[in-house]
Protein backbone atom coordinates (compact mmCIF):
# COMPACT_ATOMS: atom_id res chain seq x y z
CA UNK A 1 0.00 0.00 0.00
CA UNK A 2 1.57 3.30 -0.83
CA UNK A 3 0.89 7.09 0.48
CA UNK A 4 2.37 10.07 0.06
CA UNK A 5 2.71 12.20 3.03
CA UNK A 6 3.56 16.11 3.77
CA UNK A 7 5.35 16.26 7.28
CA UNK A 8 6.83 19.89 8.35
CA UNK A 9 10.16 19.42 6.81
CA UNK A 10 10.00 16.39 4.39
CA UNK A 11 8.13 14.56 1.94
CA UNK A 12 7.64 11.18 2.33
CA UNK A 13 6.63 8.43 0.21
CA UNK A 14 5.22 6.06 2.70
CA UNK A 15 5.17 2.33 1.92
CA UNK A 16 3.09 0.06 4.66
CA UNK A 17 3.75 -3.73 4.97
CA UNK A 18 3.86 -6.24 7.54
CA UNK A 19 2.60 -3.26 10.18
CA UNK A 20 5.98 -1.17 9.29
CA UNK A 21 6.16 2.42 7.48
CA UNK A 22 9.06 2.67 5.27
CA UNK A 23 9.90 6.31 4.24
CA UNK A 24 11.94 8.03 1.39
CA UNK A 25 12.74 11.17 1.98
CA UNK A 26 12.77 14.68 0.24
CA UNK A 27 12.28 18.27 1.15
CA UNK A 28 8.99 20.06 1.15
CA UNK A 29 6.23 22.45 2.69
CA UNK A 30 4.43 21.60 6.28
CA UNK A 31 0.61 19.66 6.47
CA UNK A 32 -1.13 17.66 8.33
CA UNK A 33 -0.77 13.99 7.76
CA UNK A 34 -3.26 11.36 8.37
CA UNK A 35 -2.13 8.52 11.05
CA UNK A 36 -1.66 5.93 8.45
CA UNK A 37 -1.49 2.02 10.78
CA UNK A 38 -4.42 1.31 12.14
CA UNK A 39 -2.83 -0.84 14.61
CA UNK A 40 -0.74 1.98 15.85
CA UNK A 41 -2.45 5.11 15.33
CA UNK A 42 0.06 7.36 17.24
CA UNK A 43 3.19 6.52 14.45
CA UNK A 44 2.72 8.86 11.58
CA UNK A 45 5.88 7.71 9.37
CA UNK A 46 8.77 5.17 10.15
CA UNK A 47 11.79 6.33 8.29
CA UNK A 48 15.25 4.48 8.41
CA UNK A 49 17.64 6.71 9.00
CA UNK A 50 20.96 4.75 8.57
CA UNK A 51 22.36 1.58 9.39
CA UNK A 52 25.09 -0.07 11.73
CA UNK A 53 28.54 -1.13 11.10
CA UNK A 54 26.95 -4.71 10.73
CA UNK A 55 24.02 -2.86 8.25
CA UNK A 56 20.93 -3.36 11.26
CA UNK A 57 18.20 -0.62 10.50
CA UNK A 58 18.43 2.11 12.35
CA UNK A 59 14.49 3.59 13.03
CA UNK A 60 13.48 6.86 13.48
CA UNK A 61 9.21 6.83 14.34
CA UNK A 62 7.63 10.18 13.52
CA UNK A 63 5.04 10.86 16.02
CA UNK A 64 2.74 13.81 17.33
CA UNK A 65 1.67 17.10 14.85
CA UNK A 66 3.89 18.35 12.73
CA UNK A 67 2.20 21.77 13.06
CA UNK A 68 3.29 21.84 16.53
CA UNK A 69 5.36 25.09 17.47
CA UNK A 70 7.87 22.32 19.42
CA UNK A 71 9.91 19.38 17.83
CA UNK A 72 11.68 17.04 19.59
CA UNK A 73 13.77 13.74 19.29
CA UNK A 74 14.05 11.11 21.74
CA UNK A 75 16.87 8.37 22.04
CA UNK A 76 17.47 4.94 23.51
CA UNK A 77 19.90 2.35 23.73
CA UNK A 78 22.71 4.72 22.24
CA UNK A 79 24.38 1.90 24.47
CA UNK A 80 23.47 -1.89 24.02
CA UNK A 81 23.69 -2.85 27.77
CA UNK A 82 21.31 -0.31 28.75
CA UNK A 83 18.11 -1.28 27.00
CA UNK A 84 15.47 -0.31 29.80
CA UNK A 85 14.45 2.90 28.13
CA UNK A 86 13.33 1.63 25.10
CA UNK A 87 10.35 0.19 26.78
CA UNK A 88 9.46 4.01 27.78
CA UNK A 89 9.92 4.83 23.74
CA UNK A 90 7.56 1.64 22.53
CA UNK A 91 5.26 2.65 25.09
CA UNK A 92 5.24 5.97 23.32
CA UNK A 93 4.49 4.86 20.09
CA UNK A 94 1.40 2.73 21.18
CA UNK A 95 -1.69 4.21 22.20
CA UNK A 96 -3.96 7.15 20.48
CA UNK A 97 -2.02 9.73 18.58
CA UNK A 98 0.25 12.16 19.94
CA UNK A 99 -0.92 16.12 20.44
CA UNK A 100 1.00 19.28 20.94
CA UNK A 101 4.45 18.54 19.98
CA UNK A 102 6.06 17.24 16.67
CA UNK A 103 7.91 14.06 18.11
CA UNK A 104 10.44 11.92 16.68
CA UNK A 105 11.44 8.66 18.61
CA UNK A 106 14.39 6.46 18.11
CA UNK A 107 14.29 3.35 20.20
CA UNK A 108 17.56 1.46 19.10
CA UNK A 109 20.28 3.57 18.27
CA UNK A 110 22.71 0.90 18.76
CA UNK A 111 21.28 -1.87 17.22
CA UNK A 112 24.62 -4.21 16.85
CA UNK A 113 25.53 -3.13 20.44
CA UNK A 114 21.37 -3.88 21.77
CA UNK A 115 21.61 -7.72 19.83
CA UNK A 116 24.88 -8.32 22.28
CA UNK A 117 24.10 -6.25 25.43
CA UNK A 118 27.68 -4.61 24.47
CA UNK A 119 28.17 -0.74 25.67
CA UNK A 120 29.70 -0.49 22.00
CA UNK A 121 28.87 -0.73 18.90
CA UNK A 122 30.13 -3.74 16.61
CA UNK A 123 33.70 -2.33 16.53
CA UNK A 124 34.19 -1.85 19.81
CA UNK A 125 33.37 1.91 19.97
CA UNK A 126 31.71 4.06 22.45
CA UNK A 127 29.29 6.02 20.10
CA UNK A 128 28.91 8.37 23.42
CA UNK A 129 32.42 9.29 23.12
CA UNK A 130 32.94 9.02 19.12
CA UNK A 131 31.30 12.88 18.11
CA UNK A 132 33.06 16.02 16.64
CA UNK A 133 33.30 17.89 19.93
CA UNK A 134 35.83 18.06 22.36
CA UNK A 135 36.84 14.31 21.23
CA UNK A 136 40.06 13.09 22.25
CA UNK A 137 41.92 9.44 21.98
CA UNK A 138 40.38 7.20 24.85
CA UNK A 139 40.21 3.01 25.40
CA UNK A 140 39.14 0.35 27.12
CA UNK A 141 35.06 1.25 27.57
CA UNK A 142 35.26 4.53 26.42
CA UNK A 143 37.23 3.70 23.09
CA UNK A 144 36.41 6.96 21.49
CA UNK A 145 37.39 5.38 17.83
CA UNK A 146 40.23 6.18 15.34
CA UNK A 147 38.70 9.59 14.62
CA UNK A 148 36.12 11.65 15.47
CA UNK A 149 32.02 10.89 13.66
CA UNK A 150 34.10 7.71 12.69
CA UNK A 151 31.15 5.21 13.13
CA UNK A 152 28.28 5.17 10.69
CA UNK A 153 25.76 5.08 13.60
CA UNK A 154 27.22 8.22 14.73
CA UNK A 155 27.00 10.09 11.18
CA UNK A 156 23.58 8.91 11.11
CA UNK A 157 22.68 10.26 14.17
CA UNK A 158 24.28 13.67 13.34
CA UNK A 159 22.36 13.60 9.64
CA UNK A 160 19.33 12.77 11.77
CA UNK A 161 19.62 15.42 13.96
CA UNK A 162 20.58 18.35 11.61
CA UNK A 163 17.91 17.33 9.20
CA UNK A 164 14.94 18.07 11.78
CA UNK A 165 16.48 20.55 14.07
CA UNK A 166 14.56 19.96 17.10
CA UNK A 167 14.09 21.96 19.80
CA UNK A 168 14.96 19.21 22.58
CA UNK A 169 16.67 16.21 22.47
CA UNK A 170 16.71 13.79 25.36
CA UNK A 171 19.01 11.06 25.19
CA UNK A 172 18.00 8.07 27.75
CA UNK A 173 20.56 6.22 29.47
CA UNK A 174 21.02 3.74 32.54
CA UNK A 175 22.08 3.22 35.34
CA UNK A 176 23.10 6.76 37.49
CA UNK A 177 19.33 7.67 37.98
CA UNK A 178 19.81 11.27 37.19
CA UNK A 179 19.60 14.21 35.21
CA UNK A 180 23.15 15.70 33.56
CA UNK A 181 22.41 19.46 34.46
CA UNK A 182 26.27 20.09 33.19
CA UNK A 183 26.29 23.23 30.85
CA UNK A 184 22.21 23.32 30.90
CA UNK A 185 20.63 25.59 28.36
CA UNK A 186 17.65 26.00 29.74
CA UNK A 187 17.41 25.22 33.42
CA UNK A 188 13.87 25.98 34.21
CA UNK A 189 13.11 22.85 31.58
CA UNK A 190 15.62 20.58 32.90
CA UNK A 191 13.89 21.58 36.83
CA UNK A 192 10.39 20.72 34.88
CA UNK A 193 11.76 17.81 33.46
CA UNK A 194 13.45 16.26 36.52
CA UNK A 195 9.87 16.53 38.22
CA UNK A 196 7.88 14.79 35.36
CA UNK A 197 10.52 12.24 35.41
CA UNK A 198 10.75 12.14 38.93
CA UNK A 199 14.50 12.16 38.68
CA UNK A 200 16.92 14.14 40.92
CA UNK A 201 19.33 16.87 39.29
CA UNK A 202 23.36 16.66 38.93
CA UNK A 203 26.23 16.65 37.34
CA UNK A 204 27.56 13.54 35.21
CA UNK A 205 31.19 13.57 35.32
CA UNK A 206 31.30 10.57 32.23
CA UNK A 207 34.24 8.80 34.88
CA UNK A 208 35.94 12.17 34.50
CA UNK A 209 36.02 14.89 31.89
CA UNK A 210 33.32 14.07 28.97
CA UNK A 211 34.89 14.36 25.59
CA UNK A 212 33.20 13.79 22.27
CA UNK A 213 29.50 13.17 23.44
CA UNK A 214 26.56 13.54 21.58
CA UNK A 215 24.88 16.25 23.69
CA UNK A 216 28.10 18.41 23.82
CA UNK A 217 28.20 18.31 19.86
CA UNK A 218 24.30 18.80 19.39
CA UNK A 219 24.49 22.39 22.14
CA UNK A 220 27.54 23.38 19.76
CA UNK A 221 26.16 23.17 16.69
CA UNK A 222 22.36 24.12 16.84
CA UNK A 223 19.61 26.31 18.82
CA UNK A 224 18.15 23.01 20.39
CA UNK A 225 18.80 21.86 23.95
CA UNK A 226 20.08 18.04 24.24
CA UNK A 227 20.28 16.55 27.57
CA UNK A 228 21.48 13.14 28.90
CA UNK A 229 18.69 11.21 31.05
CA UNK A 230 20.30 8.86 33.36
CA UNK A 231 17.36 5.93 34.11
CA UNK A 232 18.33 3.91 37.55
CA UNK A 233 19.89 0.32 37.17
CA UNK A 234 16.53 -1.19 37.37
CA UNK A 235 13.23 0.80 36.49
CA UNK A 236 9.81 -0.96 37.32
CA UNK A 237 7.25 -1.84 34.74
CA UNK A 238 5.12 1.15 35.66
CA UNK A 239 8.19 3.63 35.96
CA UNK A 240 8.93 2.71 32.49
CA UNK A 241 5.19 2.31 30.86
CA UNK A 242 3.87 4.82 32.98
CA UNK A 243 5.32 7.69 34.92
CA UNK A 244 8.14 8.12 32.15
CA UNK A 245 6.02 7.98 28.81
CA UNK A 246 3.89 10.44 30.44
CA UNK A 247 6.97 12.42 31.92
CA UNK A 248 8.26 13.06 28.91
CA UNK A 249 5.20 14.80 27.18
CA UNK A 250 4.72 16.65 29.62
CA UNK A 251 8.08 18.27 29.53
CA UNK A 252 7.50 18.94 25.95
CA UNK A 253 4.41 20.35 25.70
CA UNK A 254 2.56 16.94 24.11
CA UNK A 255 -0.47 14.86 25.55
CA UNK A 256 -2.63 11.73 24.13
CA UNK A 257 -5.49 12.87 22.13
CA UNK A 258 -8.81 12.42 23.82
CA UNK A 259 -9.59 8.86 25.12
CA UNK A 260 -5.93 7.73 25.74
Amino acid sequence: MLFTVRTRKWWAVVVVACGIMMVTVGDAPASTPASLNPDRPAVIAARVIGHSVNDRDIYAFHTGDPRADTTAVVVATMHGNEPAPQRTLRTLLDGNPIAGVDLWLVPTYNPDGAADADRQNARGVDLNRNYPRRWKPLTGDYYSGPRPRSEPETRTMMRFLDRVDPDYVISFHQPLHGIDVRGAKEPRWVRRLAENLHLPTHQIDCGGACHGTMTQWFNARHDGFAITVEMGSSPSLRYLTKVAPRGVLRSIGGHRSAGS
